[in-house]
């Protein structure tokens, strides 16, 4: 027997289904059917009404009756189409997981122990922790410096989209990059809104700028997995993935940097 949905579960099922036919790709609605979904099912409205639907976008799945309705091989995404405006869209499964098997590398760990003790969640640790510590450099080979960090901003046919952090560099030849950064803690998974969303931002608001869109997401053991992400097909791709562990000088393994450097 399927478990009910709980209060946010309950208010999306009820937007989705009002829309919902066989062979429907793309489903619009407005922020307001969330009142109208509460009001017809005598449920008590969140105070947060953005919540209900980050929730479903960026950190858990949507209900099961939802589920049901995918074909083999897709899923039905929440995006935003404008101000006050989404859509549930229906793409290929496109996950992005760090590999079993790639080689993790050591490097000094340079946070802040006054960082470590006072970071609040996941994704507020692990954005410090890459900046601390320069993994974008060191992973773009890039000279990068934050710009802005929680950035809230808006794409023309997407509506208003926090970037979770965004930095700018200079290559050798003095091309410059902007870098939107997206960070993943615990069962996070990296997907398809985000990233189109981080594209789509550079791509409007720095069209002169090449755009190097990255992921990081905490793995076991203090290891930071990066990626690099672009888009093909309206599938995320892996361009490039790293995996750092930061550890205190002294345990660094001088046979592993003479392994690093061949």
């Amino acid at each position: 027997m399927a478990k009910s949905p709980n209060r946010y579960g309950a208010l999306v099922e009820k937007i989705f289904f009002d829309r919902y036919s066989d062979r429907t790709t793309e489903l619009q609605f407005a922020r307001t059917d969330i009142e109208d979904a509460a009001e017809a099912l005598d449920i008590k409205l969140p105070k947060n009404l953005g919540d209900v639907l980050y929730s479903f976008r960026f950190r858990s799945a949507l209900p099961e009756r939802i589920v049901d309705t995918q074909p083999e091989g897709m899923e039905w995404v929440i995006e935003l189409a404008g101000r006050a405006v989404y859509k549930f869209r229906l793409v290929k499964i496109n996950r992005v997981l760090p590999r079993e098997d790639l080689v993790t590398i050591n490097i000094p760990d340079a946070t802040p122990e006054l960082i470590r003790a006072y970071a609040l969640d996941d994704e507020q640790a692990l954005l410090a922790i890459v900046r601390y510590n320069r993994l974008i450099d060191t992973f773009l080979s890039l000279t990068t410096y934050s710009l802005q960090n929680h950035l809230r901003t808006t794409v023309k046919g997407i509506g208003q989209i926090e970037i979770d952090e965004l930095y700018v560099g200079l290559d050798k030849r003095g091309c410059h990059y902007v870098i939107p950064v997206q960070a993943k803690g615990g069962k996070d998974q990296i997907g398809i809104v985000q990233t189109s969303q981080d594209i789509r931002f550079v791509e409007e608001k720095f069209p002169g700028m090449r755009s190097r869109a990255i992921a990081a997401q905490f793995m076991e053991a203090q290891v930071v997995a990066l990626f690099e992400l672009t888009l093909q097909d309206d599938e995320v791709k892996v361009v490039e993935e790293r995996h750092y562990r930061l550890v205190p000088a002294k345990k660094l393994n001088p046979d592993a940097i003479r392994d690093y450097r061949d």
